[in-house]
């Protein structure tokens, strides 16, 4: 676990436990809107220094009071400020009137707001509270702001995103920046928060450490090695191939054979002591057209599959790239029904038309790591994905309960989560990543550490964040075959 108070992830329930137990120790909590406020200010004046005017935008709670705060620190310094409120300021209760009353500007209503050229708007108006839709007249604000290009300086988060999820609430803020305090919400992180938010920043406004990890769940975060470092198997002197495990890779027919290969050579690099690819006859002679360093078995059908098994070395297998979608990826998989699982792609396609029959075959202790792309898991959980309540790292954690398995929900912003609740979220991987073959790489990968001897749920994290590694070194304009040879062992 990280010892950095800025690496945890916190939604905002948990802040709001971590504002009130801060109060209730008696540290002040004016103090600490002050120094909110004034943090913003100073960033304004620094990302900013040529603005013609600031406008600061002041909700209806505490957000708002770090508006306040902000707009007369800004005014002090001699920057032109004009202020425009959300409702009543009058009705504004505890450390949020306090602010407003500190204030020497007058405000107007938000509504008589006109964007002009040079304006930078700094946004208090809901941060991380909103729960529901932004109102008429906040959807009009940000319109107007977004269609005049204008720069926006947003406190916490910008207002229109659901702190937990990322979600839109019918409409957001476009930030430049961001500013946050003591630490990040999920809704940094995810999608469409992450692009939202412009660059992040987070502030530590005094808030003692123990307070704030004393709210933290623990159960979302980010995906860093921290979250997995501890189960990674130790390097010993004394070794051999089949101790740092055995990985097999299904390959599918003759002219689909390339997907397997990249899969096999990422569980190789990965670190496991040896890979093999299990082909159909057919496709023996393409394969080892390729390999030299992965080996090659032939498996036509469930009942080769079922005499290769007495070899209890075969620790790890990834089906589904290139393999083709159909009775005989169900059928491999029954039978690997008691071994370690990456499934992937065509694999997963395969129990579309009865997820159930997947589920069924792996319970008892995790051993499963699934790894769908958006379209791929509205196939297996048709009514968790369609369900627009939930948020990514809702539908990841759902879906792993149901399937009793690692779930890999990939896209810009990848989710890992296991069946016990807890989630990761990936924030390495840069966006040339999104090429054809990636996800070949990626499972390869997940399965060479599954061979390795790693949990399910740390071996589909640890491969989500190499897979991403792995992009970086490689540079834009890569191919998947170039993923691969820039695949890293832990």
């Amino acid at each position: 676990m990280s010892h950095e108070l800025s690496d945890l992830l916190l939604t905002p329930a948990e802040m709001a436990a971590v504002d009130a137990a801060a109060a209730a120790s008696g540290i002040d909590s004016f103090a600490l809107m002050e120094r909110a406020g004034a943090a913003v200010a100073a960033a304004g004046l620094r990302l900013r220094p040529g603005a013609l005017r600031f406008v600061v935008l002041c909700g209806p709670g505490n957000n708002g009071g770090d508006a306040y705060i902000a707009a007369r620190h800004l005014q002090e310094g001699g920057a032109p400020v004009a202020l425009f409120h959300l409702g009543n300021p009058a009705r504004l209760k505890g450390d949020a009137a306090r602010a407003r009353d500190g204030c020497a500007l007058e405000g107007q209503a938000l509504d008589l707001y006109r964007p002009e050229t040079g304006d930078v708007v700094i946004d208090g108006l809901f941060g991380a509270g909103l729960g529901r839709e932004v109102p008429a007249d906040v959807r009009m604000v940000i319109e107007q702001v977004t269609k005049g290009g204008l720069p926006v300086l947003a406190i916490d988060l910008p207002s229109g995103l659901d702190g937990r999820t990322g979600r839109v609430l019918g409409a957001a803020f476009q930030a430049c920046n961001s500013i946050t305090f003591m630490t990040r919400k999920p809704g940094h992180l995810l999608m469409p928060g992450r692009e939202l938010c412009g660059e992040l920043e987070i502030f530590d406004i005094g808030i003692p450490a123990r307070i704030v990890r004393a709210a933290a769940g623990g159960v979302i975060a980010e995906n860093r090695p921290d979250a997995w470092k501890d189960v990674l198997p130790a390097e010993q002197l004394e070794t051999h191939k089949y101790k740092r495990g055995h990985l097999v890779v299904f390959s599918g027919e003759a002219d689909k054979t390339g997907a397997a290969r990249m899969s096999a050579i990422s569980g190789l690099k990965a670190g496991a002591g040896l890979v093999t690819i299990a082909a159909p006859r057919a496709a023996m002679a393409a394969n080892a057209a390729h390999l030299t360093a992965v080996m090659l078995h032939a498996i036509d059908d469930e009942a080769d599959l079922e005499d290769w098994l007495a070899d209890k070395r075969l620790q790890a297998f990834v089906l589904g790239p290139g393999f083709g979608i159909g009775a005989r990826a169900r059928g491999l998989v029954s039978t690997l029904a008691e071994r370690h699982l990456v499934l992937d792609a065509d694999g997963i396609s395969s129990f579309k038309d009865d997820p159930q029959q997947l589920f069924d075959l792996f319970r008892g202790e995790p051993r499963l790591v699934l790894t769908p792309h958006e379209g791929e898991f509205a196939r297996l959980f048709p009514d968790i994905s369609g369900d627009d309540t939930l948020g990514k790292v809702d539908k990841s954690v759902a879906a792993a309960r149901r399937a009793n398995a690692a779930i890999v929900y990939k896209g810009a912003d990848t989710v890992i989560a296991a069946p016990d609740g807890r989630a990761l979220i990936n924030t390495n991987a840069p966006v040339w990543l999104a090429t054809a073959g990636s996800g070949d790489v990626l499972a390869g990968i997940i399965g060479g550490l599954l061979a390795q001897g790693l949990p399910a749920f740390e071996a589909a994290a640890a491969g989500v964040w190499l897979h991403g590694e792995a992009g970086q070194r490689a540079g834009k304009g890569l191919t998947a075959e170039e993923l691969a040879t820039h695949v890293l062992p832990l």
